[in-house]
């Protein structure tokens, strides 16, 4: 069922369908994460879903802000809520598989890509119904890892920045991915349900044609002992007075 919900804290809205899945914690992450500056001018979000990133993203950027999803049921509800937030002129998503971008985009184009890309392989599961709109969502289906890395690493300016979410266990993974497609790995995060628990979800990012140097960054706890939010996923819902342009 289609649902009206308020975008965190945020001054607007974002529609949903819970029969399919609501934007999670992930795409919030990776949009605070992004190195984002006054020199990046398009950014393109890669497997967009609804658009809650570009929509995030336009609390922290003027930017122009493109994302592509494939679903067509998916990116209906990202163009009824970028028009009912009038973020249109800002924000504009198109309905194709990112392996069209000759269709609509220049090589060396992008300032910023990020993406909160399927997490699994498939790998012949026979339990993965390629017609739903959560196994598309979840697993490998219509793209892989690696096709993402590349098709970035094509569309990116030299220095252009690569931001990915994705899961620990392929880690090495990604990395050998960046490095292989020019996109040298700049940092990491481990973000970890609290502090009893293993890391959860990985940051990274990249900058194709970037000098070598990686940071770890601090990392970042989802939960209090007691439950609450922390106050830095507190700040990044939007709970704070200096989220703005």
């Amino acid at each position: 069922m289609e649902v009206k919900n308020k975008l965190l804290n945020f001054d607007a809205i974002i529609y949903q369908n819970n029969e399919w899945f609501k934007f999670s914690l992930d795409s919030v992450l990776l949009a605070n994460f992004v190195t984002i500056n006054y020199r990046t001018k398009n950014i393109l979000d890669i497997a967009t879903g609804n658009a809650p990133i570009p929509m995030l993203l336009t609390f922290r950027t003027s930017a122009k802000i493109y994302g592509i999803e494939v679903q067509t049921e998916v990116y209906n509800l990202g163009v009824k809520s970028i028009l009912e937030n009038n973020m249109q002129n800002q924000i504009k998503i198109i309905n194709d598989d990112i392996k069209n971008y000759q269709n609509y985009f220049k090589n060396n184009y992008f300032d910023v890509i990020v993406s909160n890309p399927p997490y699994f392989e498939v790998n012949n599961q026979k339990v993965i119904n390629t017609n739903d709109v959560k196994s598309i969502a979840r697993h490998e289906i219509l793209i892989t890892l690696e096709e993402i890395v590349k098709i970035s690493s094509t569309l990116l300016k030299k220095g252009g920045i690569f931001s990915l979410v994705h899961r620990p266990e392929r880690l090495i993974e990604i990395i050998e991915l960046m490095k292989k497609y020019n996109i040298e790995p700049k940092k990491i995060q481990f973000v970890y349900t609290n502090l009893e628990k293993d890391a959860k979800i990985i940051l990274i990012e990249g900058i194709k044609y970037g000098n070598k140097g990686l940071k770890i960054n601090k990392p970042l706890y989802i939960y209090e002992s007691d439950g609450n939010y922390t106050k830095e996923v507190k700040k990044m819902f939007g709970e704070c007075n200096n989220v703005a342009k």
